[in-house]
């Protein structure tokens, strides 16, 4: 029993019902109900480790995130986010954050992470990162391709909030764990990933009430929608990279 993760789950379930989100989660049964596991998720929304952690519920699994060490320094959200045994990622240490999370995978926990590294703007799957695929391997645990659609309506990069009552679907799909080889590839095994995850995803969108006028905004390109193409996003977010180190330079240079 672990009465802050619970808490926190039962206040974030009263939030999401005053919201009115709709949820629909397929594969909860694929959440191992003992040892650990990856659950690796796609990122289009502030909100998808709340959503994700959802389809754990079922199995009675509670999902530590991976998450940046800046938020475990906040007042408030720092408390929480250490009660929830959640694991800080150093960028100056990845190796030690890296070495937490296979050792908390091996203590048989289900870590969550997101392989694109950051949120997609486009709503489409962006590269994906070898970091899920060598925490499995490390462990010797599977993988939770696990994809959320929707989510990004409520709050994402760049577009309109729905942070109260909307009635927003947001669909949670988890697929059949993926077992990784010891010795496969891992780049061959991060693609076989992504593409698991792109069906469920494109599965999701297909199934999804269609989305018209204002709402165009958070549907990608590809379906006619008016989010940024995959190679627009890719520019606004090394545009947001060039000024968040003009930002760090600028302010060591008036420290010096």
């Amino acid at each position: 029993m672990e009465p802050v993760y619970t808490s926190v789950i039962s206040t974030a379930r009263l939030v999401f019902a005053a919201q009115g989100l709709k949820f629909r989660i397929v594969g909860e049964d694929n959440v191992p109900r003992t040892g650990g596991a990856v659950m690796a998720i796609n990122h289009t929304g502030y909100f998808d480790f709340t959503y994700a952690g959802l389809a754990a519920v079922k199995s009675k699994r509670l999902v530590r995130f991976m998450a940046k060490k800046s938020i475990f320094s906040h007042r408030v959200a720092g408390p929480l986010m250490r009660g929830m045994k959640h694991i800080p990622v150093d960028r100056r240490d990845g190796r030690g954050s890296f070495n937490r999370a296979v050792q908390s995978l091996k203590d048989g926990e289900i870590v969550g992470v997101f392989p694109e590294a950051t949120m997609s703007r486009s709503f489409e799957l962006k590269e994906f990162k070898p970091g899920a695929v060598r925490m499995a391997q490390e462990a010797g645990v599977p993988i939770l391709p696990t994809t959320l659609w929707g989510s990004q309506r409520v709050w994402s990069k760049n577009t309109p909030k729905h942070v109260g009552r909307s009635n927003i679907p947001v669909f949670i799909t988890v697929g059949q764990p993926m077992v990784v080889a010891p010795d496969e590839n891992r780049v061959e095994a991060t693609e076989r990933l992504r593409v698991l995850m792109q069906a469920q995803l494109e599965a999701q969108q297909a199934a999804y009430p269609p989305m018209t006028g204002e709402d165009l905004v958070f549907l990608p390109a590809r379906l006619g929608g008016t989010a940024p193409t995959p190679e627009a996003a890719l520019a606004l977010d090394h545009h947001d990279m060039n000024r968040t180190v003009d930002k760090f330079n600028k302010g060591r240079e008036s420290r010096d």
